[in-house]
């Protein structure tokens, strides 16, 4: 891609399922990307395509953006931005990286953060109500933005991807916890698309977290400001070139 492209990438990681640990046999990798192109393409009458997208070949899922894009999304604490800032997978970063994983910490909104995990949670579990067997991977995709808006309620920062360091942090004992890791493995095991029976247990927690969390949510807050936006793009975008 920066050989094709003449870009610089400035960070790769993956952003799915593995990312959260929990993958299926048949899972994706879900390669998200922020690049640079050199300085006079910016200075330009005429915006350019701000994004780069390659066809999905086998396994591969893998697109990135801008960073004068990614920048702007950060400024709004960009949900998928954020998951991508704190990644445990990655596949490529440059010597500039830590400084954009530095501002977006600056840039990140937690009642932002929580609106999105909340609709994320809501989305699933209306899903999983609607199914008389459940897709593993619905339950998972309704327990991990809860226990992540639980993070972000209670440390204000911004929730780790790993869903394992998520439950621990919440869940570190007792039924729930031990049907949780029950999912995981078969999750493991089987595809995508194969299912469990509901689980009551998990069913209710999912239905008295959502009223809980929804009543716990941190005040309105500030976006980062444009000028410490416009310095960062600057200086990143130097360093990223020189760092070539």
């Amino acid at each position: 891609i920066e050989r094709d492209e003449g870009v610089r990438i400035l960070f790769a990681v993956e952003s799915g399922s593995r990312a959260w640990g929990f993958p299926s046999e048949d899972s994706d990798y879900d390669v998200r990307f922020v690049y640079a192109r050199p300085a006079e393409w910016y200075l330009s009458v005429f915006e350019g395509r701000d994004v780069i997208e390659r066809p999905i070949t086998g396994l591969l899922d893998v697109n990135g953006w801008d960073l004068k894009k990614a920048l702007a999304l950060l400024r709004k604490s960009n949900p998928a931005l954020m998951e991508w800032v704190v990644s445990p997978i990655i596949y490529r970063e440059s010597p500039a990286a830590p400084a954009f994983r530095k501002l977006a910490q600056r840039a990140f909104r937690p009642l932002a953060a929580c609106h999105h995990y909340l609709s994320m949670a809501r989305t699933n579990q209306r899903r999983a109500d609607g199914e008389a067997r459940v897709r593993l991977k619905v339950y998972l995709y309704a327990l991990r933005p809860l226990l992540a808006a639980r993070w972000v309620i209670t440390y204000g920062t911004l929730a780790p991807m790993r869903f394992s360091e998520l439950v621990e942090a919440f869940l570190p004992s007792g039924p729930i916890r031990s049907a949780i890791d029950e999912l995981v493995r078969i999750k493991s095991s089987t595809g995508e698309q194969d299912s469990v029976e509901h689980i009551a247990e998990i069913d209710g927690y999912i239905a008295a977290g959502l009223i809980e969390v929804g009543a716990a949510l941190p005040p309105a807050d500030a976006a980062l400001g444009p000028h410490a936006c416009n310095r960062a793009f600057r200086e990143l975008l130097e360093r990223v070139w020189a760092d070539g």
